[in-house]
C-alpha cells in the first residue's frame, strides 16, 4: 500500500514528498556511483513523487547518454533521489534514497525487502554475481 513519506537533505534545503510501497522492495546497486554511495532507495513513478523545495538542488549525470540523473544538495551534499527512464525496468522512475526519508520508521525500514541491481553492466533488471562487499 503506498504510504507519503517526506524526505530531506541534512540542511532541508532540499525537501520532497514521495508516496512509496516499502513492502515492495527498496533496492541497493552495483554501478561505481551507488557502490560509492553506498545508496540504497525505494523506486515510484514520476507522478509519485513532489519536489517541495530545490533551492539548492544539483544533478550529476554519470554520462551525456546515461539515463539517471543523481540529485543532491549542493549546501551539504546529501544525495536525496535520482530519476531517468529504463525500459527493461518499466521506464520512467523516481528512486529516493532510503537515507533521505525523515519520517519512515526504522521497522518499515528493516522490513523493506532488498533487491540488488547489476548497474555496473548495464543489466539493471537482474542481480551482480556478487554483492556482500556492497
Amino acid at each position: 500500500m503506498l504510504k507519503t513519506y517526506h524526505g530531506s537533505c541534512h540542511c532541508k534545503a532540499v525537501t520532497f514528498e514521495a508516496d512509496l510501497d516499502l513492502t515492495q522492495g527498496t533496492s541497493r546497486c552495483n554501478c561505481s556511483i551507488c557502490a560509492k554511495l553506498r545508496n540504497w532507495t525505494a523506486r515510484t513513478t514520476p507522478d509519485h513523487f513532489r519536489l517541495i523545495k530545490a533551492e539548492a538542488l544539483g544533478e550529476f549525470f554519470p554520462a551525456p547518454d546515461h539515463p539517471n540523473a543523481h540529485c543532491f544538495c549542493t549546501k551539504c551534499g546529501v544525495r536525496v533521489f535520482s530519476r531517468g527512464d529504463i525500459p527493461e525496468i518499466g521506464g520512467a522512475f523516481v528512486t529516493v534514497a532510503i537515507a533521505a526519508l525523515d519520517d519512515a520508521t526504522a521497522e518499515e525500514i528493516i522490513a523493506a525487502p532488498l533487491v540488488w541491481c547489476d548497474g555496473l553492466h548495464d543489466n539493471w533488471w537482474n542481480a551482480p554475481a556478487e554483492a556482500r562487499h556492497l
